[in-house]
């Protein structure tokens, strides 16, 4: 039987974590219904509306809405406390019987709604985490964070190049070498090519028709393309839900664009707008020189190795030019691997930059 109407539990959820979740759902155990109202500011990262997407995604049986705040944080002048009631009761205008909270000193926000405050673990016994400590090690508090979270928080890394220029090998190498750093980082990823295993598919259907047929007789169409771009996409966002801290890529939605240009001479906007709602962080850019002949899986043998200087130039260009930081490797293997993860440590060393919320003086 529940003790509550209508409950209302409210924070910034910046980000949202474990102890904030059991607080939803030890509303939503107590109360017929339940409002979540998310607090935010336009100077918080990360954005209101993203910690509402989350949380939805997490309750679906509370209503999260939002409620944006940009208030003077100094709580000791009347008018300002009643701005700041009149903002949260204007976006949860609906009578509140209980306030749910972990915060011990937060007897307000119950008064705000007229309505009884819950404590719930305020000592965070159950979930020994906080948003500040998210805010400072994010991989420290990694198996707090639900997957739309981790998916956020996830440094992105692709590794790309021309046709058999060791992009594959890199990206596996990569993954290896963080899973062996052990704890949260042994469920590090690589997200293979899906371009390869497209190219695969048609080359079977091909020989189904053909048996004698190769990679030669292989065939890209405008069509494929922003195909391949967006399960690309879609198998990335699926690992950065499930993985470790930082994702390694076989490749990305921006280099089906220039693969657009190599297999058909022109751009391809489809595909470009699937890139440009990439989240990726870093590109490592394998060079051309240096390495082998022979030919990748998925290339077409008779012009890979004649276009692989324009493939690493044109990429490197894109690169520059739509802003996305890049490392370029070059060398042995081992030199490669040594320069890549460099570039992956200092870009974990930076964090995700989430901003602290606007601070309240009571």
């Amino acid at each position: 039987m529940t003790a509550y109407g209508h409950g209302l539990v409210l924070g910034r959820f910046c980000p949202p974590h474990a102890g904030h979740h059991h607080l939803v759902r030890t509303a939503l155990a107590a109360c017929e219904r339940v409002t979540v109202l998310v607090r935010g500011s336009s100077a918080e990262s990360p954005p209101a509306a993203d910690r509402v997407a989350w949380m939805r995604e997490v309750h679906p049986d509370a209503l999260v809405v939002a409620a944006v705040d940009d208030l003077p944080a100094d709580l000791t002048g009347p008018a300002v406390r009643d701005a700041r009631t009149a903002v949260l009761r204007a976006a949860v205008p609906e009578p509140v019987d209980a306030v749910f909270t972990s915060e011990p000193y937060d007897g307000e926000s119950g008064r705000r709604f007229g309505a009884a405050t819950v404590l719930v673990d305020p000592g965070r016994t159950a979930f020994p985490v906080s948003g500040s400590a998210v805010r400072a090690d994010p991989a420290a508090c990694w198996d707090f964070l639900a997957a739309p979270v981790r998916a956020a928080l996830t440094r992105r890394i692709v590794v790309l190049g021309a046709e058999s220029t060791g992009a594959t090998t890199m990206a596996l190498a990569l993954a290896d070498h963080y899973r062996r750093r052990g704890g949260v980082w042994a469920r590090t990823r690589c997200v293979p090519d899906h371009g390869r295993e497209h190219g695969a598919l048609k080359l079977a259907a091909l020989r189904e028709r053909d048996p004698a047929a190769t990679w030669s007789d292989v065939t890209f169409h405008t069509t494929d393309f922003p195909v391949v771009a967006q399960r690309q996409a879609e198998l990335e966002e699926e690992a950065a839900r499930d993985g470790s801290p930082v994702l390694f890529c076989d490749t990305d939605a921006f280099a089906a664009t220039i693969r657009h240009e190599r297999h058909l001479g022109t751009g391809s906007p489809a595909t470009g707008a699937i890139a440009a709602r990439g989240r990726q962080h870093l590109w490592l850019l394998t060079d051309h020189r240096g390495v082998g002949s022979g030919h990748a899986e998925g290339a077409a043998p008779r012009d890979a190795e004649r276009l692989r200087p324009w493939m690493t130039a044109r990429l490197l260009a894109q690169l520059a030019h739509t802003g996305r930081r890049t490392v370029v490797l070059t060398g042995p293997h081992e030199e490669r691997l040594a320069t890549a993860v460099a570039a992956v440590d200092a870009l974990l060393a930076e964090g995700p930059h989430l901003t602290d919320p606007l601070p309240e003086r009571r």
